[in-house]
């Protein structure tokens, strides 16, 4: 594919996706289009993450303009409000940008002549499931406004699909690792940083609920796959991880205290079981894409976590409440009144309070030729 717009790239996942693309396709026209909410929250990154892009739309995917799709190939979608305690407070907007202006985008996309368009899709559809590992034909039980949103944007992109423009719907499993926009309000990640900060892992539930989960890497290389993928129909559904990476709570943090040694874990053997416990079957995605099946195991991980939070002079005890987590950036976005009720940039976002020319949520672009001059990025 010669073109490629990436959506949400400015955040957890984006920065690999960028290096992965560049890498795989290094002819290619890589553009990304993100609101910019966690733009400063970067770690350890080199360079600005966006430089290994050709052309940055800063602007709101709820509201993108057609004209923005023209001669795009490819379309990797991972704009959307990212989690579940971000969708328990946003939840209205959780539907919003998570299945309405997903529909939209690939509506217009459809008309403008892309050819592939890959939605970052969950696991958490699955919800709770007891008995067996949870396939794509297994019945859906969505638990949160999150995992909602994601079903809703699956069923309504089927319809879309045809054999001019192809949909594909990775159902990822709990992302993890490293990243130059790291984010600490996930299992692993939250109990590598604990360990870190603290020495002690303190596991709120009993420790036996079940979780999928997959390198940040490997999500990058399941997304490069989707873009032109030969394998499957013209309307795909697909778990992407592996079932070597279905882990208990428990078994997760005593993975962090056997890599670092001292961490004391504590588990509630009596606390309220946690809803959310399923364990997928990867199966599907290992048949699809065996040229594209992660590559980093949970030691591995751990140890890139413990060694980038050690290199940034890691300490916060209390990074639960920082810009590690998404929320709490949104809040105090909020809070600084930088972005309204409806989580769009207010006018006193703007670097010039009196520049009137540019509305606040009007597109604007940043071609790489303006930032680095340079299209060999490692």
């Amino acid at each position: 594919m010669k073109t490629i717009l990436i959506t949400g790239n400015m955040g957890y996942v984006g920065p690999w996706v960028l290096q992965q693309l560049r890498q795989s396709r290094p002819q290619a026209t890589l553009i990304g289009y993100d609101m910019g909410y966690f733009s400063h929250c970067l770690t350890r990154a080199a360079i600005l993450p966006e430089c290994r892009a050709d052309l940055q739309y800063f602007a709101d995917v709820r509201t993108i303009p057609e004209k923005i799709l023209e001669g795009v190939d490819g379309i990797i979608h991972l704009a959307a409000i990212s989690n579940d305690p971000m969708g328990k407070a946003f939840e209205e907007l959780t539907l919003e940008v998570n299945h309405r202006a997903t529909v939209r985008l690939a509506t217009l996309a459809k008309r403008a002549g892309v050819r592939s368009f890959v939605l970052a899709s969950s696991c958490s559809v699955y919800g709770f499931a007891e008995e067996g590992a949870r396939t794509e034909s297994s019945p859906l039980n969505p638990l949160t406004a999150y995992a909602q949103s994601k079903v809703a944007a699956e069923r309504d992109l089927a319809p879309l699909a045809d054999g001019d423009f192809r949909v594909t719907c990775l159902r990822f499993a709990t992302a993890c690792g490293m990243s130059e926009r790291l984010r600490l309000d996930l299992v692993l990640n939250d109990f590598v940083a604990s360990a870190v900060a603290t020495n002690r892992i303190t596991i709120l539930s009993d420790g036996t609920p079940w979780r999928p989960l997959i390198n940040v890497k490997d999500m990058a290389r399941a997304l490069d796959w989707a873009l032109d993928r030969t394998t499957g129909p013209d309307y795909l559904v697909v778990n992407a991880g592996s079932n070597e990476w279905n882990y208990q709570i428990r078994e997760l943090a005593e993975a962090v205290a056997r890599v670092i040694p001292g961490v004391q874990v504590s588990i509630h053997p009596h606390a309220l079981p946690d809803k959310r416990s399923y364990r997928v079957d990867f199966g599907l995605f290992r048949q699809l894409a065996p040229n594209h099946q992660p590559q980093m195991n949970l030691e591995t991980t751990v140890q890139e976590l413990q060694q980038g939070l050690q290199a940034m002079h890691f300490q916060d005890r209390d990074f639960r409440n920082s810009s590690f987590v998404r929320l709490k950036v949104l809040e105090e976005l909020r809070r600084q009144g930088l972005l309204n009720e409806q989580l769009e940039w207010t006018d006193r976002a703007q670097a010039n309070p009196n520049e009137t020319a540019t509305p606040a949520n009007a597109p604007i672009a940043v071609r790489r030729s303006w930032i680095h001059s340079s299209r060999s990025f490692q």
